[in-house]
């Protein structure tokens, strides 16, 4: 079920909504246990896979593309969630239609600068909501919650929105992302409340 089946406002199954000055704030120590230390003139963002077009892009470059802003609501996979947050950015589909994958693929994999990854379907990513966000309810994304560059995926559990990007790959086969091999669910619906995988 899609968060527009719900009633405004609604929250998924077993998460509290928090005031974003309580968490949403915090620094965020990645999985290294520190920020990944990256410049903004030395960030770049690379394109590769099973595309006919293989991209790599310099912050400057990610700021020329089209950018939108779009609200959506982030809920957290330990209980808590963050409602309208308005993210600014490249559409998805922007970076499909520029790469052009391959017929046959169906997933991608994302990297990031403290070696995070996740992977989602491709059918998933299409959404005009699926953002590449630089910017958080008007101002530029701070590094502590995933700037320059995060991915912003609404329709599931955060771990799916890698923050820090630096390379999507497009595949043929899934590869389980860095807390998906640990336990959490690889499809990660909050209104299904799809957390684990041996739950």
């Amino acid at each position: 079920m899609k968060k527009q089946d719900h009633e405004k406002n609604d929250l998924p199954p077993n998460q509290i909504p928090i005031p974003s000055i309580l968490r949403w704030g915090i620094d965020h120590p990645g999985i290294s246990r520190s920020l990944p230390k990256v410049a903004k003139e030395d960030w770049r963002l690379i394109i590769d896979g099973e595309v006919d077009n293989s991209l790599t892009f310099s912050l400057n470059d990610f700021l020329k593309l089209p950018q939108i802003e779009s609200e959506s609501d982030f809920h957290c996979v330990e209980g808590w969630s963050v409602m309208k947050q308005k993210w600014g950015g490249v559409r998805f589909l922007e970076i499909v239609n520029l790469a052009n994958p391959k017929k046959t693929v169906e997933y991608v994999l994302f990297t990031c600068y403290d070696d995070y990854t996740t992977s989602l379907p491709l059918s998933v990513l299409m959404g005009g909501d699926i953002l590449l966000a630089n910017k958080l309810n008007g101002e530029e994304l701070s590094q502590p919650l995933g700037g320059p560059v995060r991915l912003i995926v609404p329709q599931k559990y955060a771990y799916k929105s890698a923050m820090w990007v630096s390379r999507i790959t497009f595949l043929i086969r899934d590869r389980l992302g860095y807390w998906e091999r640990g336990g959490y669910s690889n499809t990660a619906d909050p209104w299904k409340n799809d957390r684990y995988k041996f739950i």
